[in-house]
């Protein structure tokens, strides 16, 4: 029978991980400037990284809003082909202007979050925190386990967001995925991709839409990218919680003073 597990003040302090229906949060140690890179490459990607669901959601709506609103996409692929006249019609300043403060933010709040975040993954490491590897509740079962990276970073080549649901990050896979199809329909994506299968090159380069065509780069990257580090920092949560787990149950107490005794023995 397992015993009953310590909880001190600090461990309900800084807790290292949550466990829910609907997704497992944590603590892990992030590198600063690759949250902020994804907040430049689409804003609200950094908060999502970091699991902050609600500003990271927000913010990409906000950046679809704006983007679509002030044609910026598409200002970018003129650009691009050296149509730099047809970028200064088609972008609208009035919403572009709108863009810049938001952006900026996203970039800096993202890397001070990370942080601060970092701070709190190492306290709860040196406190030892506990928490439940599994979770129950009538609308869905979500524990702990070991899983592939791989797995997951194909999974998000499939579709974005089934990577997300193979690691039981709910929030993030209902709303890739809402995204991609919504994205792909607006693109025309299914329909070229069928043109270019039977060798309509031409009718599939026309029917594409660039204002929309170019979110994907940064919506696969995101999701491959995510889905693949959540699963190697979820299977070190797995091996911390084991390691946990088997120290408090099985470990003997007088452990640590037998290997000093012998320790000093051989000193002596």
């Amino acid at each position: 029978m397992e015993k009953k597990q310590p909880q001190s003040i600090r461990n309900q302090r800084r807790p290292k991980g949550l466990i829910s229906p609907f997704t497992v949060n944590y603590f892990h140690i992030k590198n600063p400037w690759v949250t902020a890179w994804w907040s430049a490459a689409f804003p609200g990607y950094g908060f999502i990284i970091l699991g902050s669901y609600v500003k990271g959601f927000l913010l990409v709506g906000w950046e679809l809003f704006i983007n679509i609103s002030c044609k910026l996409n598409t200002a970018i692929v003129y650009s691009l082909t050296g149509r730099f006249e047809q970028a200064k019609e088609v972008i609208d300043l009035n919403f572009f202007l709108f863009y810049v403060a938001v952006y900026i933010m996203s970039i800096w709040r993202t890397y001070g979050l990370t942080v601060d975040l970092n701070k709190l993954s190492i306290l709860a490491d040196q406190e030892d925190s506990s928490f439940a590897p599994v979770k129950l509740s009538a609308l869905e079962i979500c524990y702990l386990d070991k899983k592939n990276p791989w797995m997951a970073a194909a999974l998000s080549a499939l579709a974005p967001g089934l990577g997300h649901l193979y690691t039981h990050r709910i929030p993030t896979f209902f709303f890739l995925l809402v995204k991609f199809v919504i994205v792909a329909y607006f693109a025309h994506l299914l329909p070229a991709i069928h043109y270019t299968a039977v060798g309509a090159f031409e009718h599939a380069v026309a029917l594409l839409d660039p204002q929309w065509l170019l979110f994907f780069p940064s919506l696969y990257g995101f999701a491959i990218y995510d889905a693949y580090m959540n699963t190697v920092e979820y299977n070190k949560l797995f091996d911390m919680e084991q390691s946990r787990f088997i120290k408090d149950n099985y470990q003997s107490k007088n452990l640590y003073q037998s290997l000093e005794c012998e320790f000093g023995r051989c000193l002596s």
